[in-house]
């Protein structure tokens, strides 16, 4: 049974975080909207007639998280299957596989048909490579096994599951023994998760939503396609976030062209996973010059004409284009066409839609000016920094140090206008919403970080701006009553760098606080997360 929303809520004894009052300490929730925020004095007023007083002692009122990028589906099943995210060694790797064939859920799994894993990463493993063919068939018992890199850009299959894949020998990416990148990875990804049931899938995408709920994230931008899931698996996600029970969810479909299919399923855009490229990691993000450690310059999937058409049928559609673009070359491309698409239409008429590049990790000054010119939404991933990123991560391996290091440039987009919306890329990086505001303040490159403040709001803010709803995502009178509850220690204000004068509790600066984020000090616990006045979870 849903939490009726026409109840009235009142929070007081703690901190708002409101540009209402940057000194409150109550909120008054009126069904789905906030109707009041002020002193804990002033609520006294509403204290009797309040359906629920809310005492907060001392704890934190945020807007909820938004994460503008993820997979529900595939984020379930690493969430409650196998999941090799930080698995120390190929050693390791094929004993967790192994160990997992041989449970309860694993042999369930195989029984019928599929083994679903993700979050192998051998950049930083001491055998410096993946399993074979012959090591995966082995661990995996003879099961048919789907295993995701951690860039979900590359996969191993073993040789079952190679077999139920339709013409795999013969698509590019294939590899008879090795991990399979390109259309190979599409289809065998696509019959895996052909074989999941109906209740798999549902069980999944729950375990997804109710992890995001318990970490304070509000909505999510779920990114779908015929490449990265199916249209039935973003219905089936859409139909149950519609049943209230957690976080808003609101869906891509990335496919080329795909104007009227994005519109048939429900879908606010015909974008986020609509690949221009693939990824570093795999070796398949498109680059200018070729990759430190391969000869050759990644794989280009769309060209800036193909970009330029697909601008155009959603701008005059009225539907929000976005593309998956990583490598500098991949970006190009994504520029050349939003450009040769606003000579056609008007630059006014196609900044009007905020269309979306997701990831934009190598971008120069020069494309980070034309973001700001054509009015492109940067759809980020802080933690993929914090993952990889430092003189001794996979960036440095793919690109060198000096390429590396001009990687994920947020304080030049911010500086330059370009609106942020930060995510995860969920199961690439787990649902970590303040670990992901962390990475933004301390990028591994020190000219890259950007105020706690400025994390926070792309985090939040950010990502209702990214859906052209520039009202939400802030406490403040009349607005939609999605928020979470922290556990929290001091609140600072704490400035991009290690300046002691980057941080103040001084209240005479009137600009409200926000947790220390400082690297090693414990991230605040959610106690409570509300969504539309809703609540989806409670410790």
């Amino acid at each position: 049974m849903t939490e009726r929303t026409n109840r009235t809520v009142l929070l007081r004894g703690g901190a708002v975080y409101s540009p209402a009052d940057p000194f409150a300490t109550a909120m008054l929730v009126e069904g789905e909207h906030i109707a009041w925020v002020g002193s804990d004095g002033a609520a006294q007023a509403y204290a009797e007639s309040a359906d629920e007083v809310v005492e907060l002692a001392g704890a934190l009122v945020t807007p909820a998280f938004v994460d503008a990028h993820v997979h529900a589906t595939s984020t379930g099943l690493a969430l409650t299957g196998l999941d090799l995210t930080g698995c120390p060694s190929l050693a390791e790797a094929l004993e967790r596989i192994s160990a997992f064939t041989r449970s309860a859920d694993g042999a369930g799994a195989a029984g019928r048909g599929v083994l679903i894993g993700h979050g192998w990463d051998e950049s930083g493993w001491p055998e410096g490579r993946p399993p074979t063919l012959a090591e995966l068939d082995t661990a995996a018992g003879g099961a048919a096994l789907y295993l995701s890199r951690t860039d979900v850009h590359s996969a191993l299959a073993s040789t079952a599951l190679r077999e139920l894949t339709r013409d795999l020998a013969g698509l590019p990416g294939h590899h008879p023994t090795e991990a399979l990148t390109r259309e190979a990875h599409h289809a065998v990804r696509q019959a895996a998760l052909a074989h999941l049931t109906p209740d798999q899938r549902r069980a999944a995408q729950q375990a997804a939503l109710r992890r995001a709920a318990e970490l304070g994230i509000g909505s999510v931008h779920e990114c779908a396609g015929p490449e990265i899931s199916s249209a039935e698996d973003l219905t089936a996600l859409l139909a149950l976030a519609a049943e209230g029970e957690g976080p808003e969810v609101f869906g891509y479909w990335g496919e080329l062209g795909g104007v009227e299919t994005a519109r048939r399923l429900g879908a606010v855009g015909a974008g986020g996973d609509l690949f221009v490229d693939g990824a570093l990691g795999s070796h398949t993000a498109c680059l200018h010059a070729p990759y430190a450690d391969a000869e050759h310059t990644g794989t280009a999937y769309l060209t800036a004409d193909e970009v330029a058409d697909h601008v155009t049928a959603c701008t005059e559609a009225g539907l929000q284009a976005g593309f998956h673009a990583i490598g500098d070359a991949a970006l190009a491309a994504v520029l050349d066409g939003v450009r040769a698409a606003a000579d056609r239409l008007g630059l006014a008429r196609v900044r009007s839609l905020r269309h979306r590049v997701e990831h934009a990790e190598a971008l120069d000054d020069k494309m980070i000016a034309a973001f700001a010119e054509l009015g492109l939404t940067a759809s980020v991933q802080p933690a993929f920094d914090a993952s990889w990123g430092g003189p001794d991560g996979m960036y440095v391996q793919r690109l060198g140090a000096e390429r590396a290091a001009a990687l994920n440039p947020f304080a030049a987009l911010l500086r330059a206008g370009v609106p942020l919306a930060f995510g995860s890329d969920a199961p690439v990086t787990p649902l970590d919403p303040w670990g992901t505001v962390r990475a933004a303040a301390f990028h591994r490159t020190p000219g890259h970080r950007i105020s706690v403040r400025a994390a926070f709001t792309a985090h939040t803010r950010g990502g209702w701006r990214a859906l052209g709803r520039d009202q939400d995502g802030v406490l403040v009178p009349g607005a939609v009553a999605s928020f979470a509850i922290w556990d929290v220690a001091d609140l600072v204000v704490q400035a991009p760098d290690d300046r002691v004068a980057g941080w103040s509790t001084d209240p005479r600066s009137g600009t409200p606080g926000l947790p220390d984020l400082t690297p090693g000090v414990p991230l605040p616990t959610c106690l409570r997360t509300v969504v539309r006045g809703r609540t989806v979870h409670r410790r």
